[in-house]
């Protein structure tokens, strides 16, 4: 038996006599219960390199020898953390178009990390839904799924839930063990990559960014996610569920297929083990473990080391939708109000020389100085959002969303302008009888698909059913803009090397591994299938 295990079965215990003095009997054992343990930002084709690979050994053995079964699974479009999540926690169709998104109707954006913009998109798109972590705890999620207890999830970032004071008296061995424990990994980590920086001085900028990853996400947020987890499985929760973080955050700022990201799987393995390890000791609850992935990643460049470090917000405003320059910025900010009101001119680019570059560097770097958000811009009635290798155009003249019909009696020729650009991949819009895409100049329907952009797709359908998916949407953008399927590769309109929201194979192909004898639907080609299969777990109480 591990540290861990001891540390565990001590605060279990201590939990009990907690629970005899205040809380109340322990959870019935006759029902079952759900874990999930999502990886976030795993393809199937990455998994299935990292088991044979060896990369995970306990999840090969848990499928090879333990009964698991992997299935494959399409996550739709947008290919993202928070659609995925909406749909699959509570079989809710997302209006969920990107990460960061305008939504015309409440004129403003939604922006996951902004406190407060997680919890609106949960209360409005998932009211009155049975969520199918209730009465049980996430980690690492966007939204709650239901649940009680919520530690870094976007949805509670201004409200945090928790238990009560003495819950939290007795997870607090758990808690001083995830301390102690992890900064004795932190000082070996900090203790390697002195040596390293000795034998290497060329490569320390990079190594110190590698560390400050590996420390914060890869030893103290999972070792606190694991151990926290396995407290609420020892209680006996009616629902976890978990999301690693780990191979997301170094795949996307190293690339889906670097050893830096695969690396990383080996010590989330590691916390499946321990997790699987806490549901077999207490078998009485009756767990049943799913593993799982919201999204792949498609190595990209970025957009602006293609256009000579010109964003590509500034390059649509100054290229095709205003080209003169001569427009004003109306930040949705008052402070930002304030401040941009004497420099409208610079900014919208009629003061060439110092001044103008000083303020280029404050839109690209500090945007919130001139009341904007990153990689947001607005100008004359039009507002770009950069969300990825995905962005977003919307015409504010008009609180719905417009039909290319009716973009074009503004901006006649523009989506075939803008696709033709040698950093775009393909533009949506929706038009009277369905979206169109254009892909370098031309112009395909949705039946046409397969003669543009995605020849060759064997999973043409499915690209198509998400695309159409995606313009249904009433928050994605009148033009959706892609760089991936661009002439010189995949692009991104970030600084991110892994990339994801798009309809590359990387992105939209995943999978789940179930327990063993339990049935799953077949093909899974979209989350919203998995939310009766999770759900029956609470109806079955």
């Amino acid at each position: 038996m591990t540290l861990d295990d001891l540390v565990l079965l001590f605060q279990h215990w201590l939990d009990r006599l907690v629970r005899r003095l205040r809380l109340g009997r322990a959870p019935s054992p006759g029902r079952r219960r759900l874990l999930i343990v999502q990886i976030d930002g795993l393809s199937r084709a990455v998994l299935q390199r990292a088991l044979r690979e060896g990369r995970m050994p306990f999840l090969r053995r848990l499928i090879e020898r333990g009964g698991h079964q992997l299935h494959p699974m399409s996550v739709g479009l947008p290919s993202s953390t928070a659609a995925f999540q909406m749909a699959a926690m509570y079989g809710v169709p997302p209006d969920i178009p990107g990460f960061h998104y305008h939504d015309k109707r409440r004129r403003s954006d939604v922006y996951f990390p902004r406190a407060g913009d997680a919890a609106w998109v949960e209360s409005t798109q998932a009211a009155g839904r049975r969520g199918i972590v209730t009465g049980g705890a996430t980690y690492g999620c966007v939204f709650t799924g239901g649940a009680d207890n919520n530690m870094f999830s976007f949805t509670m970032l201004k409200h945090p839930s928790g238990a009560s004071l003495l819950r939290t008296l007795s997870a607090v061995v758990v808690l001083a063990w995830v301390i102690v424990k992890s900064a004795v990994i932190s000082v070996i980590e900090i203790g390697r990559a002195l040596l390293v920086f000795v034998a290497a001085p060329v490569q320390a900028p990079q190594g110190w960014k590698l560390l400050a990853l590996k420390i914060g996400i890869s030893v103290w947020v999972r070792q606190l996610f694991t151990l926290s987890a396995a407290r609420d499985l020892y209680g006996g929760a009616p629902a976890v569920y978990v999301n690693f973080l780990d191979y997301d955050i170094f795949a996307h700022a190293w690339g889906p297929a670097h050893r830096r990201a695969l690396r990383s799987l080996k010590s989330v393995d590691t916390s499946l083990r321990q997790l699987w390890r806490v549901t077999r000791r207490v078998s009485e609850y009756r767990y049943d473990m799913y593993v799982l992935s919201d999204h792949g990643q498609a190595h990209c460049t970025s957009f602006e080391r293609l256009t000579g470090g010109r964003r590509l917000e500034r390059l649509l405003f100054e290229d095709f939708l205003n080209p003169a320059g001569a427009h004003e910025v109306g930040p949705t900010r008052p402070e930002g109000r304030r401040v941009a009101s004497g420099i409208k001119a610079v900014r919208s680019g009629r003061a060439p020389g110092l001044v103008q570059r000083f303020i280029n560097y404050l839109e690209d770097d500090f945007p919130w100085i001139l009341g904007e958000l990153k990689e947001a811009r607005e100008r004359d009635g039009v507002r770009v959002i950069a969300a990825g290798p995905n962005a977003f155009v919307y015409f504010l003249d008009h609180d719905r969303a417009l039909t290319l019909e009716s973009i074009e009696e503004r901006f006649p020729g523009l989506a075939v302008e803008i696709s033709r650009n040698e950093a775009i991949g393909f533009l949506l819009v929706r038009t009277a009888d369905g979206p169109l895409c254009f892909w370098r100049g031309k112009a395909y329907r949705m039946e046409e698909l397969g003669a543009g952009p995605f020849a060759g797709r064997p999973d043409l359908d499915v690209v198509t059913r998400g695309i159409r998916d995606l313009m249904s949407m009433p928050s994605a953008g009148d033009f959706v803009i892609y760089g991936l399927e661009a002439p010189p590769g995949h692009v991104t309109f970030i600084r991110e090397t892994g990339a994801h929201a798009g309809t590359t194979q990387e992105e939209m192909h995943t999978f789940i591994v179930s327990p063993p004898q339990v049935a799953m639907p077949e093909p899974i080609t979209h989350p919203l299938q998995l939310y009766p299969h999770f759900v029956r777990y609470h109806d079955a109480a």
